[in-house]
């Protein structure tokens, strides 16, 4: 298809004639929808981009102020990305129903939205980005206040790339007693405003002084981890994960693209994303999928136990098969296996689950993973099934209504986003979410980062603790210089 936009010697964009006149359509058909119904309507507008478009790239270069943006990667899956800059509306909700609450309002708008009638690819079209917290009211600490408990944007502009085609989508609102050709001049100048340059480069200064500080101290960790334990062998619960944040104090104020770019070279199999509000960033290499659907086919992936990697193939294959017999790790495996298996059973015609859990590689460390694939009854939207697989024994507990009172307790903090699910959907209910893993929240020069382990009744409390240290060489390494 050929490229419906036109770049200049700066490397910025415009859209055509024809674009433009299917937008102003578009516009004009949504205004008189929104009169009828009164109230406001979803237009879009979709066109191809060269395929040396970059989303996040692009994202990253024009991004206005503090402007919202949200990058969501997989490099390995097919160069998939997904970009986004602005937001048109957002989609916000807290408490035990967010899930249900968010995608019923998607479901509205982008059944009464106006776009372009081609069959478009997934994630392409208008879209809704963004996350949620780990619990249904978490994100109160006054560092989360960006990030509501459940927040989705429709984005003005949205850029979706898979293999080799790039789509470009600007949306708007628009409401009863908008003025079209208004509505329609701001979206075509927010096109003519993105550029494409580098991701900047991450370049410390070699006399700055990074601090690295535990949010609490690292035996207070191992402390929650043998309570923990108690608790398990005295059959209160079979599983529980406790996380802990470690904080890098920069000199100067952390550079989320900077670090984003960092990510998604060193971690090409992980869900890189960035989720930008006002100010602050929560940033990302996730190695864990919570799920993926394709009409009416769903899939997702138990990932629980890991071990480190090593330099030297034969003493890393030899981490990963002890991985493999370890029956610690793999009772860990099953529990989370199980209960997403279940989670799924209500909403599908099979479940089908791999026999033997297989080793997920990423850069600095090696999980026990097991692919689950399902085929749905009915086209149930993505943000449902989130909702019923959120959280999974490998970020929460088993028994759940056990566990969830008890991780706060035992970890004192509040997660905010952290193990929550973060990604997109699209109009016809498609989409992905990743749990939110590796991760870290920049705000100015501090950046806090996360990492858990799940705990059963053979955890030891210094090997725990040992593990959350593996986990945070994602990130420590790039946020401390």
């Amino acid at each position: 298809m050929p490229a419906a936009i036109t770049t200049d010697a700066q490397g910025a964009f415009a859209l055509d004639a024809a674009a433009c006149g299917r937008l102003r359509a578009h516009v004009e058909t949504a205004a008189r929808r929104a009169r009828r119904g009164g109230a406001g309507v979803l237009a879009t507008v979709t066109v191809p981009l060269p395929r040396w478009a970059d989303p996040t790239a692009i994202v990253g270069a024009s991004r206005q102020g503090d402007e919202p943006w949200f990058a969501f990667e997989q490099p390995a899956r097919d160069g998939f990305a997904l970009a986004s800059l602005g937001c048109a509306v957002a989609l916000e909700a807290q408490g035990e129903e967010r899930f249900a609450a968010i995608g019923a309002r998607w479901r509205e708008l982008a059944s009464r939205a106006v776009g372009d009638a081609a069959d478009l690819p997934r994630g392409s079209g208008p879209v809704a980005v963004g996350g949620f917290a780990f619990a249904p009211d978490g994100g109160r600490a006054p560092h989360w206040g960006g990030f509501a408990p459940a927040s989705l944007h429709v984005p003005q502009v949205a850029l979706a790339r898979r293999g080799e085609e790039v789509r470009l989508t600007l949306a708007a609102i628009v409401q009863p007693d908008d003025d079209a050709e208004a509505v329609c001049g701001v979206l075509v100048q927010r096109a003519e405003q993105l550029v494409q340059r580098p991701l900047p480069l991450l370049d410390p200064d070699p006399t700055a002084r990074h601090r690295v500080v535990s949010a609490m101290p690292p035996e207070h960790y191992a402390g929650a981890v043998a309570r923990a334990v108690e608790r398990i062998r005295a059959g209160d619960l079979e599983k529980i994960v406790l996380a802990r944040e470690v904080q890098v104090h920069a000199p100067g104020p952390h550079d989320a693209a900077a670090v984003l770019g960092v990510l998604r070279e060193a971690f090409r199999e992980c869900h890189v994303f960035c989720v930008g509000r006002g100010a602050d960033a929560f940033i990302a290499a996730s190695p864990e999928l919570l799920v993926r659907r394709d009409g009416l086919r769903a899939g997702t992936l138990a990932l629980a136990g890991s071990t480190r990697r090593s330099a030297d193939p034969a003493v890393d294959a030899h981490l990963g098969e002890q991985l493999l017999r370890s029956a610690k790790d793999r009772e860990e495996q099953a529990i989370v296996t199980r209960r997403i298996v279940r989670a799924l059973r209500p909403y599908s015609l099979w479940v089908t689950v791999a026999d033997e859990p297989v080793l997920a590689q990423i850069a600095n460390i090696q999980h026990l993973a097991t692919p689950i694939r399902a085929q749905l009854r009915e086209p149930v939207s993505v943000i449902d099934l989130a909702g019923a697989l959120h959280p999974t024994p490998a970020v929460g507990g088993e028994p759940l209504e056990v566990a969830a009172p008890l991780i706060p307790a035992l970890e004192g903090l509040d997660r905010g986003w952290y193990a929550g699910p973060v990604g997109w959907v699209d109009e016809h209910e498609d989409g992905e979410f990743c749990v939110a893993l590796r991760s870290a929240l920049l705000s100015g020069n501090v950046a806090r980062c996360y990492a858990g382990v799940g705990v059963v009744r053979d955890s030891d409390p210094e090997a725990e603790l040992a593990e959350t240290e593996m986990k945070l060489g994602a990130l420590l390494p790039v946020l401390a210089g």
